[in-house]
Parts: structure tokens; sequence; C-alpha cells
């Protein structure tokens, strides 16, 4: 099985499905794009991600597009290789409900202090014309990047996210509460963990750790994630935003 990867390092959808392989063992190509230079906007790229987005897989000439998708399907296609995906049908439809939630709220809310936080400079230093292009070239995302603009988003979106992602850690205490842990379903980890993962980081990544640290449950989620032997070569110099923003970094 040949695997290629096309990703970028701090895209949080590439953290999921490089976790994944990399818990797996299983080799693979790496493709790293730069999404502020517009290479997931090339030609080439749109014939195999009309999105515009990463991540991208491609198993053996096979091409599987949208992280959510792809980390099932390498679940299918390689079971035997730390399975994340729970065999009795009950647990498997619980796990899918909360990847539902995750690609709907912290997936998406995150995007809003990621862009306000680190982007924003570079978008400031473009003129109105190029910015309005850059955002018309985006087949997922123009909205969104329309929405933001050359300033940021307000104070009220920003707030707003933050409920979102305020409302996902309380939602994992509830569930790891309900499971009894220490991950969100109970003693298995999947990839309904794995999926809400680089949000957590992100924020932290942004100096926003304390966001949960009155939830113990979740706290010792994060930090039993992080000891996951996967997590680190997922993780690679160059995938945290501080690590290639240096304003984010503090002092």
């Amino acid at each position: 099985m040949a695997f290629t990867l096309y990703n970028a390092p701090q895209s949080t959808c590439s953290q999921r499905v490089r976790f994944v392989l990399n818990a797996k063992g299983l080799a693979f190509e790496e493709k790293k794009l730069d999404l502020l230079a517009g290479d997931q906007l090339t030609p080439e790229y749109l014939k195999l991600n009309p999105n515009g987005v990463v991540p991208t897989l491609d198993h053996d000439g096979q091409v599987v597009i949208d992280s959510s998708v792809i980390v099932e399907y390498l679940d299918e296609v390689v079971p035997e290789r730390a399975s994340f995906t729970p065999r009795d049908p009950v647990q498997r439809a619980k796990m899918r409900a909360l990847m539902r939630f995750i690609d709907e709220m912290p997936a998406a809310a995150v995007r809003v202090p990621t862009f306000n936080l680190a982007f924003l400079p570079r978008f400031a230093a473009m003129s109105e014309e190029e910015f309005l292009a850059f955002a018309e070239s985006k087949p997922l995302r123009k909205e969104f990047m329309l929405a933001m603009g050359r300033k940021g988003f307000p104070d009220a979106e920003m707030n707003k996210a933050m409920q979102r992602l305020r409302r996902t850690y309380e939602r994992m205490d509830a569930a790891i509460a309900e499971s009894g842990g220490p991950w969100l379903l109970g003693a298995d980890i999947t990839l309904a963990d794995v999926s809400v993962m680089p949000a957590l980081v992100r924020m932290a990544d942004l100096g926003r750790e304390g966001d949960w640290a009155d939830l113990p449950r979740v706290a010792k989620w994060y930090e039993a994630i992080r000891a996951e032997a996967a997590f680190k070569p997922t993780y690679y110099p160059g995938s945290l935003l501080t690590e290639r923003f240096p304003h984010l970094r503090k002092g």
C-alpha cells in the first residue's frame, strides 16, 4: 500500500490524519503545502481536491478528501493496526455523532482566533484588491475570508467562537463523565478523540490552555492524548503556529 498525504504542517485537519497514520505505523509520503502561498489553489491540486483545502490522501491512486472521511477510511482499509473505531454499533454511532459535533463546533470555531491572531498581519499587508482576489480564489472558504476581511473578525465574532469552544470543553467533560474515561467514549481512544485533539492543541498554542483548567477530566484527557506515541511525530517541528509566526510568542 502506498499513501501520499497532501497537507500543511499547521493545518488542524491535516494533524488529525497524520495522527492516525502515525498511530497505525503506516509509511506515507508527505507533500507539504504552504496555504498562505496558495499552494492548495493551483490547478494541479484542485484536480485532486476541488474544495481547495487540505488534507488530501492518495492511496494507491485512489483520492480521498476531507479529514473526517480520511480517518474513517484509514480505519476501514487498515483495521488491524491501532483501530480507532468501536466494534459495537451503538458506540460507533456515539463516536460519529461526536465527530459531527466536533466538525460543526470546535473545528469551525477555532478558525476565528487562528485567523485573527496568527494570519491577520499577512492579510492586513495586502491591498484590498489583493485580498479580495485571494478570498475569491477559495472554493470552500470564500465567505469565511470575506467575513473576516483585512481587519479581522470583530470582537463579537471572536466572543462567539470562544463561547463555542467553551461549549466543546463542557461537552467533552460530560462525555468523559458518562463513559468513565479516560477517553470521550471510555477506555479506548476513538476517532472522536483524534478529531477534537487539534482544536485543543491550537488553543493551547495560542496561550488558552487555561480555558479548560476548571474541567479536570478535560485537562487529564489533554495530557493523555499528548502522551500518545503518535502525538510527537504528528506535531513535528513547524506544526505549531507559534513556531511559524514570531508575533505569537510570549516575551
